[in-house]
């Protein structure tokens, strides 16, 4: 019979520093037939923080075989500067075993913001207070090796489009935030073979290695550029064929061995990349409605999806210590309940071909369930069989002015685009700089407060926001002509404004003068806009 025993903690980072991963390498002897699912074995670390707060840090096993000594991982990024207390608690079967002796370790104080948490419908906030909107698009997978687009195959399996590349592009133009795939093509974490991708080796491992390390590297580099990750977790290899345990979705949300794998599946990616602050959200599914009716005939009952979205979402928060974002996404079809849980922190949807709906679905979905609205995909076309260059100054146009609606509306996320191989082709990619200056001007003017204003463009579409002391508005002339008109912006008292136009694509700034309040409005006449136009203006009261 083996004794379970921690043997050995070594804190591996020299200098904890708040915010930043610090790491310890716990050996350890027990037994077990997987270390990786907590019902047989699990190591969690007991902290202490400077202000008193308790929390549980679950860890992870990195090698070693069942009897002998083996190696476990704990990553950790301290949400305080001043000194941790700390233990490390071995568990079998659920009883604890054996705890380390109890250890003092320092964080030193960061000028970085912290972990990003909700604040209002409008922004995020990091942990310092400073308030945070997301700008950016989807990238949701690295190249794959054999793609089935009509038109576009060879794109698709171009391998500049890796994550180093990606990133990069959208860090230097001025994009903050992205959506990716945990798949069986991309970070196939679960998955033993079969990729579709040069990137991944075989392996009979429970948790791919190459993948892993993919994981590791995209994080890492997230981290370095600053850039914030909606994580789609997705509900990883459970099939029977996969070493799974349900033979069809509908027996994946509903089956307990099925659910006790995917928490053990949250568990592991909790411990090995929870530390890091660029990890904005978990998103549970990709368009779960679309899962419901894979089978039209035959739909998975609403009730257990949502049953399930609740367990996982309350066991993320019971785990997860640094408390980040839970969302999951509906393609256009709700599930009656899910909107309303009470651990997930943002409701989600997919809007494709109708990019003009954006705004009222957003102030719609709000108004129904009173919490954040993301729209995580869209884009003019859904369909990959078609040729988008047939109408690409369609396809460009969208772009644009879906991130626009979200700047205009209470989302805390603005749109992310879909496509974004094709984008990158085309040379968009460089329009993030415009809306980021827009996006930080707000947040700079308001400290993260915003509030609607009414303003009136004839046959202009106008939206207005009020950040502090400044009134935004943004112009879009969707007509088939060029359109002069008058601007009336409502405003909430008699000022002077300096005001300001700005053309999004070129960033030139322009000055209009100063214009008074009359009664609470202020006028600028002639503005003249042509047919897909697109136009900032910034009214700053003096």
């Amino acid at each position: 019979m083996v004794f379970a025993q921690i043997t050995r903690v070594t804190l591996l980072t020299k200098k904890a520093v708040q915010y930043h991963k610090t790491e310890w390498d716990i050996r350890l002897v027990e037994t077990w037939q997987n270390p990786y699912l907590q019902e047989e074995v699990s190591l969690d670390m007991l902290l202490v923080s400077p202000s008193g707060k308790k929390l549980t840090l679950p860890c992870y096993f990195e090698s070693g075989k069942s009897g002998k000594e083996s190696v476990w991982k704990a990553r950790f990024a301290p949400q305080e500067a001043g000194k941790y207390k700390c233990s490390f608690r071995l568990s079998k079967a659920g009883v604890a075993v054996n705890t380390s002796k109890l250890m003092n370790f320092s964080s030193v104080a960061s000028k970085d913001n912290g972990f990003l948490h909700p604040k209002s419908n409008w922004v995020l906030q990091f942990d310092n207070g400073k308030p945070f909107r997301g700008v950016g698009e989807n990238i949701c997978w690295e190249s794959r090796a054999k793609d089935d687009s009509k038109f576009f195959k060879k794109l698709h399996e171009n391998s500049r489009f890796n994550y180093n590349y990606m990133l990069s592009e959208l860090a230097k133009n001025g994009g903050n935030f992205y959506r990716t795939w945990i798949s069986s093509f991309n970070l196939p974490l679960d998955w033993k073979r079969g990729f579709n991708s040069t990137r991944y080796t075989p392996s009979d491992n429970y948790y791919n290695p190459s993948a892993i390390c993919k994981i590791d590297s995209m994080v890492n580099l997230a981290d370095s550029l600053k850039v914030y990750i909606m994580l789609t977790l997705g509900p990883g290899a459970y099939g029977l064929r996969e070493g799974g345990f349900s033979p069809s979705a509908a027996d994946f949300f509903v089956n307990p061995k099925s659910k006790e794998r995917y928490k053990n599946r949250l568990r592991y990616i909790i411990a090995r990349w929870g530390y890091s602050t660029s990890i904005c959200a978990w998103e549970l599914f990709n368009e779960i409605d679309n899962i419901q009716f894979g089978n039209k005939n035959n739909p998975i009952s609403a009730d257990s999806i949502v049953q399930w979205h609740d367990e996982m979402s309350t066991y993320i928060k019971q785990t997860d210590p640094y408390k980040h974002l839970v969302t999951t996404s509906i393609s256009h079809r709700d599930l009656k309940g899910l909107n309303s849980l009470v651990n997930i922190d943002i409701n989600q949807k997919h809007i494709y071909k109708n990019t003009a709906s954006i705004p009222s679905t957003i102030v719609q979905y709000e108004n129904d369930f009173k919490k954040p609205y993301v729209i995580g995909e869209y884009s003019f076309e859904w369909d990959w069989s078609k040729n988008f260059d047939d109408y690409a100054e369609d396809m460009d146009l969208d772009f644009k002015r879906g991130l626009w609606y979200g700047m205009f509306s209470p989302t805390p996320i603005l749109p992310l685009s879909w496509w974004w191989e094709y984008f990158d082709n085309r040379g968009i990619i460089p329009y993030f700089k415009g809306v980021k200056e827009i996006n930080d001007q707000m947040l700079e003017a308001g400290n993260g407060s915003f509030e609607k204003v009414k303003v009136e463009a004839g046959s202009l579409e106008a939206y207005g926001v009020k950040c502090g002391k400044k009134i935004f508005v943004y112009l879009y002339n969707n007509t088939a002509n060029a359109v002069q008109t008058n601007l009336l912006v409502k405003t909430a008292g008699n000022s002077q404004y300096e005001v300001q136009s700005i053309e999004p694509s070129s960033r030139l700034y322009k000055s209009l003068g100063v214009l008074s309040a009359v009664n609470s409005d202020v006028t600028l006449t002639n503005v003249a806009l042509n047919t897909k136009n697109e136009q900032v203006l910034i009214f700053s009261a003096r």
